[in-house]
């Protein structure tokens, strides 16, 4: 699929506040990290990283700009 012209295109990756469901801690995670990211506190997983966008596992509390 194409995407069309635009002057300024719009970004694809983000970064994410997000809640572990464990402790309740919460971690800036980048969408398209290159790392897997885990807990601070209980050390369970929270992002797995698959080469391009990072699959989530915790829950998203809100989107960071």
């Amino acid at each position: 699929m194409r995407r069309g012209r635009e002057p300024i295109p719009k970004l694809r990756s983000a970064f994410y506040l997000i809640k572990c469901p464990d402790c309740g801690e919460e971690r800036i995670v980048f969408s398209c990290s290159a790392k897997d990211v885990g807990c601070r506190g209980c050390g369970r997983q929270l992002a797995q990283s698959k080469g391009g966008k990072a699959v989530i596992f915790g829950q998203p509390v809100k989107k960071l700009d």
